[in-house]
């Protein structure tokens, strides 16, 4: 799982695995395997960063 920010300033911590797409307008929006939509403060850069170092820290290969 990785830390985001809401666009409400609430930290929350959401499982990679359930992402489908990332989508850039004035946020980021992350578009769940479900069709649900999150809005988030951090760039696709920054969450594919934390995606990276998530799975160095898991052993994911």
């Amino acid at each position: 799982m990785i830390e985001l920010t809401s666009l409400h300033d609430e930290i929350f911590y959401l499982n990679i695995d359930r992402m489908e797409k990332m989508q850039v307008l004035s946020d980021t929006l992350i578009t769940l395997i479900d069709g649900k939509v999150i809005r988030v403060k951090e760039t696709p850069d920054e969450i594919i960063e934390k995606i990276i170092e998530f799975k160095k820290r898991v052993g994911w290969r």
